[in-house]
């Protein structure tokens, strides 16, 4: 059965990592759960690494975590929907929030039910995702502070997830700007700029973050060592965090192109195909239904994934260092896409080491 074996000790020590380097930059992190669905004990090893604040995007996730007992700040990452309002001032302390009217209409229920829950209102810098255009934000802003009071704790942005926009000190000032021009017109200075995530780590590292900026959300540099806007791996951070195995349920030797015409594959993707004569092919027992293929790298070399469909994973082992049978166990390194689909998938078994 395929599986995936967790690296917790792995885990802990790049969450120590980015958190030191954080706060060498007078920097807060909110650990970010969401790749992982808010496994609780994910989120314990993150914790107890020293980092006080989750966060996660969904709220089943936040209950599943409070629901295995652990106690924590929890800040909401996707901005919530009005259907949930009343579950979001049960579970959340802290909401990105993007438009007014949502924002007045949960700080009602909120003041109706006596809930209290913080705001960190989100700015469009650029990627456009979430939040007010920059370039229109300071009356947004204005009557977001006549709404909620003391209760907007923040503003954020996001970057690099949805454009690929790169982090830059411009783009963060821009955040430091509109809170100094809250400050002028209303006497009131935020707590909180919410201006990174993994992508803005750089900054980081080369001590160039804006002074003012002091928290960032975090997910894949901790989970995954990587950082995938800036394609390398994060300085000082391990790997072999989570290693996903698929059992090999048929191997045999067969041609390298299909025989007859080729239309379009079980999703609608023409695929392509090297003719090298014939390879020896391993089927394992997983598929897109699970795992991002393309996210996949080997763990032995001269193993090549070729393709997939919905159940079956078709690896190239006919230059393996290894051998492989039926019933052997092929092991890969995932990308942050990759570990998303793999630990969202119920069909595969979750190990902790």
């Amino acid at each position: 059965m395929a599986k995936v074996v967790v690296n917790t000790v792995s885990i802990g020590a790049n969450a120590k990592r980015v958190r030191e380097l954080a706060e060498v930059n007078g920097v807060e992190i909110a650990a970010v759960t969401k790749v992982v669905c808010g496994d609780p004990t994910i989120a314990s090893i993150l914790l107890n690494s020293g980092v006080k604040e989750i966060g996660e995007s969904r709220l089943e996730n936040i209950s599943r975590i409070m629901n295995a007992g652990i106690d924590s700040d929890f800040l909401l990452l996707r901005l919530p929907e009005r259907s949930k309002f009343r579950e979001v001032l049960d579970n959340v302390d802290t909401v990105l929030i993007g438009d007014l009217d949502s924002l007045s209409k949960l700080y009602e229920l909120s003041s109706e039910t006596g809930q209290e829950v913080n705001f960190i209102y989100m700015i469009d810098t650029g990627d456009l995702r979430e939040g007010v255009m920059y370039y229109e934000a300071e009356s947004v802003l204005e009557k977001a502070f006549e709404i909620a009071g003391e209760n907007l704790e923040g503003i954020g942005t996001n970057l690099g997830c949805f454009g690929g926009v790169i982090a830059t000190p411009k783009k963060f000032e821009i955040l430091l700007s509109l809170g100094e021009f809250l400050r002028k017109k209303t006497g009131y200075s935020l707590r909180r700029y919410s201006a990174g995530n993994t992508a803005s780590l750089p900054l980081l590292e080369k001590g160039i973050v804006p002074k003012g900026i002091n928290h960032f959300r975090l997910g894949e540099s901790i989970l995954c060592g990587t950082d995938v806007t800036n394609n390398r791996e994060v300085p000082g951070t391990l790997q072999d965090t989570f290693t996903l195995y698929g059992e090999v349920i048929e191997i045999a030797e067969k041609p390298s192109v299909p025989i007859g015409e080729i239309g379009r594959d079980a999703f609608g993707r023409i695929p392509h195909f090297e003719d090298k004569g014939k390879r020896i092919k391993a089927i394992l027992d997983l598929g897109e239904q699970d795992v991002l293929p393309s996210g996949l790298t080997p763990l032995v070399g001269g193993c090549e994934v070729l393709h997939a469909s919905s159940d079956h994973l078709i690896v190239d082992v006919t230059e393996s260092k290894k051998s492989f049978s039926v019933g052997d166990s092929v092991g890969f390194r995932m990308s942050y896409g990759a570990l998303l689909r793999v630990m969202t998938s119920p069909y595969i078994r979750k190990v902790y080491e």
